[in-house]
C-alpha cells in the first residue's frame, strides 16, 4: 500500500510542490471554464457529474438561478470520496490531494463568475476545437498535480476502492468509471454528440498528462539481433558516442546462439546507425521502439527525476 509522504514545510521541495498544486489547479479549472463547461461536455470525474448537476438544477433554488456551482459540487462530492477513501485504503490521500481539489474548486467558480458561463471564447460553433484545448488544458494542470504528489481525488478514488475488492486492474477502472459518467451526460442532456466529445476530451487530457509528467522525447529504444554485433558495437561507441547492452539470447527457429544489443538512440542517430547497418549486416533484425522517459546515465538522472 502506498502511503502519504511526508515534507518538511516550508521547504525547497515544499514550496515547489504547492506551487505546482495552485498553477496545475488554476490551470484544470480554467479549462473546464473556458473549454468544457459551457458547452455542457461531460469528460467523467466529480466535474463531470457537476455539469450534469448543474444542468438539472437550474431554476431550483433562487439563489444558484443556473444551477449548483460545478466547482462547489465537485468540492461536496470530492469530501465524502475522501473521507471513505482513507477509510478503505489508508492514508494514501494527504493534505496536498485536499488542497488540490478544494483551490480547484475555488478556482473554478471565481472564474465562472468572471467570464460567465455562455460562450467566453465564442467556439459554440467549434466544439471540437473546444474539447481539444480544454483537453490539453486539463491535461497540464492535472499533469503539474500528479508531478507534486497528489493525486486528483474524485473518480480516481472510486476506481480504486473498486480495485481493492474486485481484483481489476486500476487503469481499466478508470476507464469504466469515466465513461459511466459520459454516458450519464448523454441520457441527461439527450444528445448523441455529447459522449463523443467527451471521449475526444478524455483521450487528449490522457496523453497530455503523459507529456507533462514524462516529456517530450525524441529517443528511441533499440534491439538489434545481428551477427555482427562487434562492428555495430563500435559504431554504436565510437562514432555515436552512446552506450548499450549485450544481452545473450537464442534463436527460436535453430536455437543457435545470439547477441541481441540493447541502446537508446536519438532519430538523427538512428538513421545514421540504420545505415551502416545495412551496409555491414542487411539481414539484421532491428526493432525501433519510442522510449517515453529514459533515466540513468548519459540522460536525465534518477536522482532528478524524484527530487523534482
Amino acid at each position: 500500500m502506498a502511503f502519504v509522504q511526508n515534507e518538511r514545510p516550508f521547504s525547497k521541495k515544499w514550496f515547489i510542490s504547492y506551487s505546482l498544486i495552485i498553477i496545475g489547479s488554476f490551470i484544470l479549472a480554467a479549462g473546464f471554464v473556458f473549454f468544457i463547461n459551457p458547452y455542457n461536455i461531460v469528460p467523467g470525474g466529480v466535474y463531470g457529474i457537476g455539469i450534469v448537476v448543474h444542468h438539472l438544477t437550474a431554476g431550483v433554488f433562487p439563489f444558484w438561478p443556473t444551477g449548483i456551482p460545478i466547482g462547489l459540487f465537485g468540492l461536496v462530492l470530492n469530501i465524502p470520496l475522501t473521507i471513505i477513501g482513507i477509510k478503505v485504503l489508508g492514508p494514501r490521500f494527504g493534505i496536498k490531494t485536499i488542497v488540490g481539489f478544494v483551490i480547484t474548486s475555488v478556482f473554478m467558480d471565481l472564474l465562472t463568475m468572471v467570464v460567465g458561463e455562455k460562450d467566453p471564447l465564442g467556439l459554440a460553433n467549434d466544439i471540437f476545437m473546444a474539447c481539444v484545448f480544454g483537453g490539453v488544458l486539463i491535461g497540464f494542470g492535472l499533469g503539474l498535480i500528479f508531478k507534486s504528489k497528489a493525486t486528483s481525488g474524485g473518480s480516481d478514488i472510486v476506481a480504486m476502492i473498486i480495485a481493492k475488492y474486485t481484483r481489476l486492474p486500476l487503469g481499466q477502472l478508470m476507464i469504466y468509471v469515466d465513461s459511466f459518467i459520459v454516458l450519464l451526460g448523454l441520457v441527461v442532456f439527450r444528445d448523441w454528440r455529447i459522449p463523443l466529445y467527451s471521449w475526444i476530451v478524455i483521450f487528449v487530457t490522457g496523453k497530455v498528462i503523459d507529456i507533462t509528467m514524462q516529456g517530450v522525447s525524441y529517443d528511441k529504444t533499440l534491439f538489434i539481433v545481428s551477427g555482427k554485433f562487434d562492428l555495430i558495437r563500435d559504431k554504436i561507441i565510437n562514432d555515436l558516442n552512446r552506450g548499450g547492452t549485450f544481452i545473450p539470447g537464442k534463436g527460436m527457429y535453430n536455437n543457435s546462439d545470439k547477441t541481441i544489443i540493447f541502446t537508446v538512440l536519438n532519430r538523427r542517430e538512428i538513421a545514421i546507425l540504420e545505415e551502416y547497418i545495412h551496409e555491414v549486416d542487411p539481414k539484421a533484425f532491428v526493432t525501433v521502439m519510442d522510449a517515453n522517459e529514459i533515466l540513468g546515465e548519459g540522460f536525465k538522472s534518477l536522482r532528478d527525476k524524484i527530487t523534482e
